[in-house]
């Protein structure tokens, strides 16, 4: 089956020293608690971590299936895109502008997904949660990489920032000086869980999960 053939060569190549962990990405709880059964059965090596997509917006997999894995087999999540591809980034609260990654051509499914019903009722939740950001000195995408670390089950989170002050903006989440107008502290230790309810009140879609979160 695919998933052994997978978890051989993974071994192999960590067998081989090119590498020393292996992670899935984009997989279901279904194919990773596979892979590490088969891992089992055969003596061989488990994927670690799960890549998954992770922001204000999309909670489901990362908040309910994968806490489940990280409590049993120790498999933990990287997430990516904490920004939602610069939908959380505050910039589309006006619309398109002409300079931004969703005016491109090739983005032309980013813009459809601002311009929708759903997407304005995202942009009105984010000017919703941004007196919360100014409450604890931050910015919006702070607050937003703050959030995604919050959770116990994420080890990391995945940058992809298009510019040197955007990457200082976003380390500002955990970074005690962002310096060029971020935070003098870092953001992360003040993700209480009074303020994740609060976030939580404005957002309306935490799904339903037995794990607590970093407070």
């Amino acid at each position: 089956s695919p998933p052994l053939e997978i978890v051989r060569a993974m071994t192999h190549v960590i067998n081989q020293g090119m590498a020393m962990y292996w992670g899935t990405s984009r997989w279901s709880a279904m194919e990773i608690m596979e892979a590490y059964s088969v891992a089992r059965q055969f003596n061989m090596i488990p994927p670690v971590c799960e890549q998954a997509e992770y922001h204000l917006f999309q909670r489901e997999k990362v908040e309910v299936q994968l806490p489940e894995l990280y409590h049993k087999i120790g498999v933990g999540a990287m997430t990516w895109s904490p920004l939602a591809c610069g939908i959380i980034s505050g910039k589309y609260g006006n619309g398109v502008p002409e300079s931004s990654r969703a005016a491109l051509k090739c983005y032309q499914w980013l813009k459809e997904k601002i311009i929708s019903e759903e997407g304005r009722k995202q942009q009105v939740k984010l000017k919703d949660l941004s007196p919360i950001a100014e409450r604890l000195g931050c910015t919006l995408p702070q607050l937003a990489v703050a959030w995604c670390l919050r959770n116990e089950g994420v080890s990391s989170v995945l940058l992809g920032s298009s510019n040197p002050e955007q990457l200082i903006e976003n380390l500002g989440a955990i970074q005690a000086s962002a310096g060029g107008g971020g935070t003098s502290t870092e953001v992360l230790p003040k993700m209480t869980s009074h303020i994740v309810n609060e976030i939580d009140n404005i957002l309306g879609n935490k799904p339903y999960s037995k794990k607590d979160y970093r407070s």
